[in-house]
């Protein structure tokens, strides 16, 4: 069965500490007496770890079941530098390899993808390297309404020659199917319903999602929809920024669900955050978080088998201040590429983990 991948970038590096909060550990307290999260405030999963309370809305989905919680993602010999880690998860390279080609465009390599409306792959943000490479056709649309107006007004000049110029033949080939594309995605978005609870608007990501939903719910045959929100950073003051982003994300995805449940569209998407790096475990005297490495992430959808994967990176081993890794990020795109698309691929690791948390 093919499923929709729908991938929320968190960027700036989340804190995954004071995200899934190992309330149980002492250590935990001792390296962030300032910022880290009280016991109360803490929804608790399992006797050790636990859901920051901003994060309640995400809990209708962990009681159904359809909440996976993967503990501890990272890569060996990890970068700190936003650019470069960012772009080694985003082309699932080795932290010593550099590729220019994004990892869903890979997972697709050497496959056919029908034509459909002349689209795979939509982007809503300013990041489309995941679908970036020649076996996907990807539309980078951050405004729907302005997409949809733009092409209204597309012409097709049907009496454009190319004069015998091979060159311009080919550009007036790439125009045409731009146009067609172009057209075929309006027409199927303006015939969508609109989703059946609003989401709030004064983030992005509000916007991209409610775009998402009427790309998922038009049926379109795309294998993927990007989408992000920033504002992760936090080396100073984190606590009220960290609570502000984390607390949108959860309603935005416990909103997202329910219009996917209601449109009968849950179980053909997986939904996925990532974010370049954690921070580090330790926090700073600016009453924030430095950048780190590994941090869990949040896979949701109908066919999602919910709970905790992965070891929590221990508090006590920590590796130069920084958190061990416990999965590797590859594998899990792996899992996702197998599992949504029926695609083996191992994204360059010689035993990647087997992951099972898609049915």
């Amino acid at each position: 069965m093919s499923r929709v991948l729908l991938l929320v970038e968190l960027k700036g590096g989340n804190d995954g500490l004071n995200t899934l909060v190992p309330y149980a550990d002492p250590r935990y307290h001792e390296l962030r007496p300032a910022i880290g999260v009280a016991r109360e405030r803490v929804l608790q999963l399992d006797e050790k770890v636990g859901l920051h309370q901003k994060l309640e809305p995400l809990m209708e989905s962990w009681k159904a079941g359809d909440l996976a919680i993967l503990q501890g993602v990272g890569y060996p010999y990890p970068n700190r530098s936003h650019f470069r880690s960012i772009e080694i998860w985003d082309t699932a390279s080795a932290s010593t390899q550099t590729l220019s080609e994004g990892w869903i465009a890979q997972a697709f390599e050497g496959t056919s993808l029908p034509k459909g409306v002349g689209v795979d792959s939509i982007v809503t943000d300013t990041n489309a390297l995941p679908s970036t490479g020649p076996s996907l056709r990807t539309l980078v649309m951050q405004d729907a309404e302005n997409f949809l107006r733009q092409a209204e007004a597309l012409r097709d000049d049907a009496g454009a020659t190319d004069n015998g110029n091979p060159a311009l033949r080919h550009l007036l080939a790439v125009r045409h199917e731009i146009n067609a594309a172009a057209k075929g995605l309006s027409e199927k978005l303006r015939a969508a319903p609109p989703p059946a609870q609003a989401y709030p608007q004064e983030v992005l990501l509000g916007r991209q999602f409610d775009l998402a939903t009427r790309v998922l719910t038009a049926r379109l045959p795309v294998v993927a929809i990007k989408t992000a929100l920033a504002g992760f950073d936090t080396h100073a003051n984190q606590v009220q920024q960290h609570e502000r982003q984390i607390g949108f994300l959860a309603a935005s995805l416990a909103t997202l669900r329910r219009n996917l449940i209601a449109a009968n569209a849950w179980n053909d998407v997986v939904v996925m955050t990532y974010s370049e790096f954690g921070r580090r475990a330790k926090q700073n005297a600016s009453a924030g978080t430095d950048h780190g490495t590994a941090a869990p992430h949040f896979v949701m959808g109908g066919a999602v088998k919910g709970g905790l994967y992965g070891a929590y990176p221990s508090l006590s081993d920590l590796q130069d201040g920084d958190l061990k890794h416990a999965i590797d990020f590859r594998s899990v795109f792996a899992a996702i590429a197998r599992s949504c698309w029926g695609l083996q691929r191992d994204f360059g690791q010689r035993q990647p983990q087997r992951l099972d948390f898609i049915a």
